[in-house]
């Protein structure tokens, strides 16, 4: 009876050790991509960036000073406990609401959808470094190893994810980001009109299109990155191992032990 107790929790040690690696894989490229997109939607200089390169002053009949403000004003919006933002500019003399009903509620839903990727971005890197602390704790070269082998894992994930987004991306942006907003939103409060609506004057689909080619940039990058660690890593424990006398005397005696059809020694 003991020894079935043993076998049992040696099963379920193996079946949680499989899982926290699954975990660990899937949470590379969602800390990557996370990550990369946090450090848009919150980056105030990013947003001035797009008011100059896309003519928002010229769009919107606001000044750039009111629209960098508007910008970091979205920014905190993302990152505060507020739940409409109200922004208040000057036009012609006149202290107007920069965002109508419809914008305002639209920018509800986005606020909801920044704190699901900064929250995944967050749940994910304490995945990655839980994991990593674990193997560690038991820090044994098989360990860290593996560990490698499922880093390229997990960037093997991250670099389909973003070759699938470029593969959408072939099909039009246009059609690429209407599909996006149709799958992400339940409404259609981000149809928004160009001639009026101040927040795609601000933000237009240009921006958009770069902010996504960003992402999908500083992704890959940091794909490659991990892709040189690892197997850099795994080459030269491979090249120590194999000069070391005992992965030397291995190799010795792998040959004879495993040679197929050879005749064995005789009996004297």
């Amino acid at each position: 009876m003991l020894a079935g107790f043993e076998e049992d929790g040696i099963l379920r040690m193996k079946v949680v050790s499989r899982l926290a690696a699954a975990c660990f894989i899937l949470a590379i490229p969602v800390f990557l991509i996370t990550t990369n997109v946090r450090l848009l939607a919150s980056n105030v200089g990013f947003y001035r960036h797009g008011f100059r390169e896309y003519n928002a002053a010229a769009a919107t009949g606001i000044s750039l000073p009111q629209l960098d403000r508007a910008g970091q004003d979205i920014v905190n919006y993302f990152e505060d406990d507020a739940t409409a933002l109200h922004i208040l500019v000057t036009r012609n003399g006149q202290e107007v609401a920069l965002f109508n009903t419809r914008e305002i509620n639209h920018m509800k839903d986005v606020k909801s959808l920044v704190d699901l990727v900064y929250r995944l971005n967050e749940i994910s890197l304490v995945v990655i470094i839980s994991y990593i602390a674990a193997v560690f704790l038991w820090a044994r070269e098989k360990p860290i190893r593996a560990l490698a082998y499922q880093a390229l894992g997990g960037v093997g994930l991250g670099f389909a994810v973003v070759a699938g987004i470029g593969a959408f991306a072939l099909t039009g942006f246009n059609a690429a980001w209407t599909r996006f907003h149709e799958i992400v939103f339940r409404n259609n409060l981000w149809e928004l009109n160009p001639a009026t609506d101040h927040l795609i004057q601000m933000f237009p689909e240009k921006f958009w299109e770069e902010s996504t080619t960003i992402v999908a940039g500083l992704t890959f990058a940091e794909v490659t990155v991990i892709i040189a660690l690892s197997l850099g890593y795994l080459i030269h424990t491979r090249q120590r191992d194999d000069e070391s006398p005992a992965g030397g005397a291995a190799r010795r005696e792998r040959p004879a032990s495993a040679t197929p059809g050879a005749a064995p020694a005789a009996d004297h």
